[in-house]
């Protein structure tokens, strides 16, 4: 069990992306986070 609530679970399954690209050990991927800063957002990249 993976102790988290039913209704979380439901709302993260709808939520989450089903064709995730592939990858593995040595490859780059970058990742963009929106961050909000007061009333603007942005996004911030994380590349690794």
């Amino acid at each position: 069990m993976s102790g988290k609530h039913p209704i979380i679970q439901s709302i993260e399954q709808a939520q989450m992306k089903q064709d995730v690209p592939a990858f593995g050990a040595g490859d780059t991927v970058v990742v963009q986070v929106k961050v909000k800063e007061g009333d603007r957002e942005r996004l911030q990249a994380y590349e690794g």
